[in-house]
């Protein structure tokens, strides 16, 4: 394999975007009503293995990692709206030249121009390739010492200039193409797709993924490695990548049944994973409690706490807030304090894993409240 996987990489897809590659495709069935104001040129040269943007909503800012030709960007573009905005990050020229020229087209059709293709490597967010290719046509590197001082450029670019803000985008999208990444590499990935999101915001990432561990000969194949095959992460490996970078909520949304590709018997297929970021901060007490309300008897979150079916747990703020809201919403009962507890006045709270909340806790230590029956609860004619 060439020593440098990435440019294994540029140099296929560079060619795909001047000819179609079937071998690069899984095949995916795209809501037509979408594909219908997108050129033929985009479609036919641009790759994947999902449609993550399935999982859009009108008026998100969304990055989609890869782009491309950009027929995921153009898909979401429609469904974002003209209040939504798509940002498309590609390393290979000849395929941001083919997205960058039919942008307007679709702009047009569409009746909105909310799209931009920007040129970086998607586990670099933050530097702006386009911005490094302008400073050092300016001043061309001569030198050691020149070569230096464009180290530090390219430090001061990601810091004054990122490609992609941190806490910019409300959705991260990406089409088969995490696993085009060196494994070294993977790690940093995942940070910059969980740095850039805002407080609450999702990947949806559709990837290839396989059922064993690759092994190192494999890896080592230049065809299978720029083909999406043999830089798969594992099918756990690949949610506890989401996991270790800070996210929560992980949930396979997609899972083919079929593998697309098996070598040497190892099975290698597409999923879609949607992950959130949110629970970081800091835990505050203001009395809250929430009953996981089933199927299973306990389950586990990712922030360590342990959910008894019908019991009633003790939450900070924090957890409470991320339960109400997906994917959570509806899995568990919500208990608010009788007496509100202020967030200037709720204490720190050490969480817990798995302590319960006192029912005296929500209604007071001096709830003495006794109530009449209720005479709307039945209907008329019949007995509670």
């Amino acid at each position: 394999m060439n020593p440098d996987p990435e440019s294994a990489v540029r140099d296929r897809y560079a060619r795909a975007a001047g000819k179609s590659e079937a071998a690069l495709c899984c095949p995916i069935k795209y809501d037509a009503q979408y594909l219908k104001v997108i050129p033929s040129e985009v479609i036919e040269k641009d790759y994947g293995c999902g449609d993550p943007s399935r999982w859009l909503k009108p008026g998100e800012t969304v990055l989609d990692l890869g782009s491309g030709t950009g027929k995921i960007a153009f898909i979401a573009a429609q469904i974002v709206g003209a209040e939504g905005k798509v940002i498309g990050v590609d390393m290979t020229d000849a395929m941001l030249e083919v997205a960058r020229r039919n942008a307007p087209v679709v702009a047009e059709r569409i009746g909105f121009s909310n799209v931009e293709f920007r040129k970086g490597r998607i586990q670099d967010l933050a530097l702006d390739l386009d911005a490094l290719d302008a400073e050092l046509r300016a001043r061309p590197v001569n030198g050691a010492n020149a070569f230096l001082e464009t180290e530090a450029l390219v430090q001061r670019l990601r810091r004054e200039r990122p490609l992609v803000a941190d806490d910019s985008v409300d959705v991260v999208v990406s089409n088969c193409v995490l696993n085009l990444v060196e494994p070294a590499a993977k790690p940093q990935l995942f940070r910059e797709i969980f740095r850039v999101l805002r407080n609450g915001g999702r990947a949806v990432i559709s990837d290839i993924v396989s059922d064993e561990e690759v092994p190192a000969h494999l890896q080592r194949d230049a065809e299978l490695w720029s083909g999406c095959v043999s830089g798969a992460l594992t099918e756990e490996g690949f949610l506890r990548a989401f996991a270790d970078a800070g996210f929560h909520g992980i949930e396979v949304v997609k899972f083919d049944d079929a593998p697309w590709q098996t070598v040497e018997g190892i099975e290698f297929r597409s999923v879609t994973v949607q992950a959130f970021k949110g629970k970081h901060g800091p835990c505050m007490d203001r009395k809250q409690a929430v009953i996981y309300k089933g199927p299973f008897k306990e389950v586990l979150d990712d922030d360590g706490h342990r959910l008894t079916r019908g019991r009633r747990m003790a939450v900070c703020e924090k957890t409470c807030r991320l339960y109400s809201r997906p994917p959570y919403v509806g899995q568990f009962v919500m208990i608010e304090p009788s007496q509100e507890v202020s967030a200037e006045s709720a204490q720190p709270m050490e969480c817990r894993r798995d302590a319960r909340r006192d029912p005296r806790e929500t209604k007071g230590a001096e709830y003495r409240v006794t109530t009449e029956q209720d005479s709307m609860c039945c209907e008329p004619g019949q007995c509670c």
